[in-house]
């Protein structure tokens, strides 16, 4: 059992939790509570710690993986939470290629602009993996997913959800590009409404920062616009909320389409 704050291996947790330069070179995150430590890829998983307190009333969930106990009063100094639920585990690093989130059938996507909350990014991981989309495309100038407060919000959805940091968005436009799926802004110039526009064969969605919204820049890459109407003086919703409705729309619009295509079959 681990006793000591001087112990190295306490140390270096502490260091995953607030650096984001260890993360990177390390090629590890921290990931706290037993819902994110069942949920974790094993082949995903290197150390596995657990509080004095947890291991005497949850061992049997340990899942047979090498595991070391840490005191309880020095637990809580490695854990971002403020009431720890006694487990975390160290994990490698997720490694997506471009492919991963652009190819297949009709892929819906979500390209982010300097997202820089950690709620608001789990959210969009959170909703994205609900409503199927392939995956997030995001700019270097989002906050790390690797950041703790990320990992909790995600719920376990960064484990399934594929996403990239990409050089630029124009690279991730120009791929779309060439493989014919139409880029959408929400955006105060758009006239369309978001519902009546076609996702069901392919799609993706630009989503801007929480204060400013896209750049110019970004907005520019959008084959077009679109509008999320809005009663009273709002002009523009939540980044999450926003890339929640979008993705889920998309969704609407796949399940319709498998839902003739099915019919069709049985007619035939």
């Amino acid at each position: 059992m681990i006793t000591s704050a001087s112990n190295s291996r306490i140390r270096n947790i502490q260091q995953l939790n607030t650096k984001g330069k260890a993360r990177r070179e390390q090629g590890l995150f921290v990931a706290e509570g037993l819902k994110m430590f069942q949920e974790a890829p094993r082949e995903q998983i290197a150390e596995v710690y657990v509080s004095e307190s947890f291991a005497d009333e949850h061992g049997d969930n340990l899942r047979g993986l090498p595991w070391e106990m840490v005191e309880d009063r020095l637990f809580t100094s490695i854990c971002d939470t403020k009431t720890p639920q006694g487990i975390l585990c160290l994990l490698r690093r997720f490694s997506y290629k471009a492919e991963d989130i652009l190819g297949g059938d009709s892929p819906c996507v979500l390209l982010l602009e300097d997202i820089q909350d950690p709620g608001n990014l789990g959210t969009i991981f959170r909703a994205g993996e609900g409503a199927g989309i392939s995956g997030i495309w995001l700019s270097k100038g989002c906050v790390d997913v690797y950041n703790p407060k990320t990992i909790r919000s995600t719920m376990g959805s960064v484990y399934r959800v594929p996403f990239v940091y990409g050089e630029s968005l124009e690279e991730a436009a120009g791929m779309l590009r060439e493989r014919g799926i139409p880029l959408y802004a929400a955006h105060l110039k758009g006239t369309a409404f978001y519902d009546q526009e076609d996702y069901a064969s392919g799609c993706a969605f630009l989503i801007g920062n929480e204060g400013n919204g896209l750049t110019p820049e970004a907005a520019a890459l959008a084959d077009r616009y679109i509008r999320i109407p809005m009663e009273g003086r709002l002009e523009s919703l939540n980044a999450g909320v926003a890339a929640s409705l979008l993705a889920y729309e998309a969704y609407r619009q796949r399940r319709h389409k498998k839902t003739l295509q099915d019919g069709r079959k049985l007619l035939e």
